[in-house]
């Protein structure tokens, strides 16, 4: 006898049973919904890219994480090979907003301008698998491109917050920074240009281990002086967290190491989103906030949901990628909800859908004849047009079971059909 094959699925690959897809399926419509009402677009792109594109020093840590795809047939020379190159040439996409600037740049003669984008789909990444973490997994994201000026980061914030206020989220936090002030901040620290970015991969390890363990890494590699000047900066600002404040204590505090039309913009943001907001959330100014994606040019944003602990989505502005492909730049700015990580919380909090359909079941005999069971279809087709969800199935043998588990996956009612 043949060896058993596995019934698992492949590590960090998740199976999603139905009472979960039936929750899936109603936040994905009401993300489409909400997003077309903010006159979003959808489109698609493929799951893979060419293994150039997604290591072309854009996507930060991620880049360590593709799943690549060997060459086939006869451009596979496996014997042969010296590098990586030579059995490689394409991977699965890590995210969606690199795929999405290539797609933009190959399209835009038949796109608008600005073009407002939605995206939902599959990403893969070989990552340690986690709660909330996998290795294939939704993303859904929005982004404007062809819009330099901050009505995009007012318009992503407000559709995205507006939705999550849809699905039932209240009383959560959308942090919000630029890459701008990070930059501007280690350079009044004394920090040299080409070391900001190693600084802030430290700073962004500010949730895990604390405002100290960042000073003692960063005393680690950096000079003393620079680092206590930078460090005292977030000490000043700690128990601030509105962008006015905030912005305010920065522009004063760093002078011309900051652009005064930086600051404007995110006061500008905070003014509009707090007016204009349909949600129950706080917008709040986190200076530490990084964003690790190293296409960020600008405002960049995180979503915060208490009874997750972690980030549940983010994005930012990120005006030189599409400039990678097209040859020429375009602002773009985008905001990703953690999907996957919202569907968790759901789950764990027995979400049940709200204003959903009657289900009914109806259980026929097993000997019941074909004549009559016409008229059981013709019942249940009436049923259906009056919006009801109506399970046309055998009666078991072990019927008390059978309408056990049908009333656990919410059946309400349930009619039995005998040849009587």
């Amino acid at each position: 006898m043949a060896s058993t094959l596995s019934k698992k699925p492949v590590n960090g690959m998740k199976e999603i049973l139905p009472r979960e897809m039936e929750i899936r399926d109603y936040v994905t419509n009401i993300i489409k919904e909400t997003y077309r009402s903010f006159g979003f677009t959808p489109i698609e792109t493929p799951c893979m890219e060419n293994i150039a594109n997604l290591q072309s020093n854009q996507g930060g840590e991620n880049e360590k994480l593709i799943f690549k795809v060997l060459k086939r047939g006869e451009k596979l020379h496996v014997a042969e090979a010296q590098t990586e190159a030579d059995i490689v040439d394409y991977g699965m996409r890590y995210d969606l907003t690199l795929p999405l600037s290539r797609f933009y740049a190959n399209n835009a003669n038949d796109l608008p301008s600005p073009f407002k984008a939605l995206q939902i789909g599959n990403v893969w990444r070989a990552d340690r698998p986690q709660r909330g973490r996998y290795r294939q997994f939704t993303q859904c994201d929005i982004d404007i491109l062809g819009e330099p000026s901050n009505l995009a980061e007012i318009e992503l914030i407000l559709a995205t917050t507006t939705t999550l206020g849809r699905i039932g989220f209240k009383n959560f936090e959308i942090r919000i920074n630029e890459r701008r002030i990070l930059k501007a901040m280690a350079s009044y620290a004394g920090f040299k240009d080409e070391d900001t970015e190693e600084v802030f991969i430290i700073l962004d390890k500010m949730d895990k281990i604390g405002l100290d363990g960042v000073t003692e890494e960063l005393k680690q590699n950096y000079d003393a002086e620079a680092v206590d000047k930078y460090v005292a900066l977030f000490q000043e600002l700690q128990g601030v967290s509105s962008v006015k404040e905030g912005t305010s204590f920065l522009a004063e505090r760093l002078g011309d190491f900051l652009d005064p039309a930086v600051v404007q913009s995110l006061q500008e943001i905070e003014t509009a989103v707090n007016d204009a907001k349909e949600a129950e959330f706080k917008l709040v100014f986190d200076p530490t906030l990084v964003r690790g994606m190293g296409y960020y040019t600008g405002t960049i944003f995180e979503i915060a949901i208490p009874e997750f602990g972690g980030s549940c989505g983010g994005g930012g502005r990120y005006d030189h990628m599409v400039g990678r492909f097209a040859g020429h730049d375009v602002p773009a700015c985008g905001f990703s909800i953690g999907f996957e990580r919202i569907i968790l919380l759901l789950m764990e909090h027995d979400f049940q859908i709200p204003n959903r359909p009657t289900k009914v079941a109806y259980l026929v005999e097993k000997n019941y004849p074909a004549e009559k069971l016409v008229s059981v279809m013709k019942q249940a087709s009436e049923e259906r047009k009056k919006g009801k969800t109506v399970l046309v199935v055998r009666r078991m043998k072990n019927a008390k079971f059978q309408k056990e588990q049908l009333t656990k996956d919410g059946y309400e009612e349930i009619e039995e059909f005998f040849n009587r």
